[in-house]
């Protein structure tokens, strides 16, 4: 004889009439639970998603029995010129994985924000250095040392070649060829590209490996081109701090990385005349139009001369 559990007369009532309050208590605990998000984070999803459900309620709508044409005219809503497009890009993306819980808690059957748009944020012009700021940063390292060698030949082959900071720690030596002025790079996706390195980093490089870099190694074998203190490989983390060393000591007082050197390559290329597919290729983009961004740096610098030289600016 088969025998069920009866669930209590409000069980399903229960479910079905909880408040968007509790929805979104028990989402906010689920966060709290799977992801461990800061209480900061948690009360500001909280925000989001309240606020939403206070813009629905004159509507006669809830949380859970909004579609796909409530929430398209509520990013239109948020949209209003007066607000900011990342203030609705982030409610947005907190309202999709409100949804993506309940469907996957089988609550609701279909993720009302699946189809809609998110906001087109505008593209922010990528921090860089003048000429006159490269210039002080690379007269910064105390070449007489082996670290301050090393770390002087690094900043040369990042500004000569606008590579990433993740590319140019993992250099090895046979990735090198001095004699043919070029390093064999392999970047996102594991593309490779050649890149080539003009004569003041090369020297730099000759250099470096004929005084710095047996020091630092040794004894020890390594094919690591830019080894630690410790013989062994730098970690990306290690060379910002280096880099961020040498920026103080230089008076360089804005925030300085290593993409910061990689902005400015490209920059500075695009405002001596360089074809913007060229700068694509050296910088390993695969898209065209993630290297367009450069020319607003550039187009920008035009203007800051023009303002300034011209008799009528």
């Amino acid at each position: 004889m088969a025998f069920t559990v009866a669930r209590p007369k409000h069980y399903t009532l229960a479910m079905s009439i909880a408040t968007d309050d509790e929805r979104i208590d028990k989402y906010i605990d689920a966060l709290w639970l799977e992801k461990g998000l800061s209480d900061n984070t948690r009360e500001s999803y909280r925000r989001d998603l309240s606020a939403f459900s206070q813009w629905l309620q004159p509507l006669g709508s809830t949380l859970m029995d909004a579609d796909e044409v409530l929430l398209a005219d509520y990013m239109a809503y948020r949209l209003d010129p007066a607000r900011s497009p990342r203030s609705a890009a982030r409610s947005l993306s907190c309202l999709r994985g409100f949804y993506q819980y309940w469907l996957r808690e089988k609550l609701i059957s279909v993720n009302p924000t699946a189809n809609v748009p998110s906001p087109k944020l505008p593209q922010p012009i990528p921090k860089s250095l003048s000429e006159a700021e490269v210039d002080q940063l690379l007269l910064a390292p105390d070449i007489d040392t082996a670290i301050g060698l090393r770390d002087k030949t690094m900043i040369e082959l990042l500004y000569a070649t606008g590579l990433r900071v993740s590319e140019l720690v993992a250099l090895t030596i046979s990735q090198v060829n001095v004699r043919q002025g070029v390093v064999r790079v392999i970047g996102k996706g594991a593309k490779e590209r050649l890149v080539p390195v003009g004569e003041e980093a090369l020297d730099w490089l000759t250099r470096y490996l004929r005084q710095a870099r047996p020091e630092l190694l040794g004894m020890k074998a390594s094919e690591v081109l830019f080894p630690s203190q410790r013989g062994r490989g730098m970690t990306r983390q290690t060379f910002w701090h280096r880099l961020k060393h040498w920026a103080s000591v230089a008076g360089i007082e804005q925030a300085l990385s290593p993409h910061t050197l990689r902005h400015a390559f490209a920059t500075h290329l695009l405002n001596h005349g360089a074809d913007l597919r060229v700068v694509q290729l050296l910088l390993g983009h695969s898209d065209l139009s993630t290297t367009q961004i450069y020319t607003h740096v550039a187009k920008a610098r035009l203007q800051e001369l023009h303002a300034e030289h011209h008799p009528r600016a």
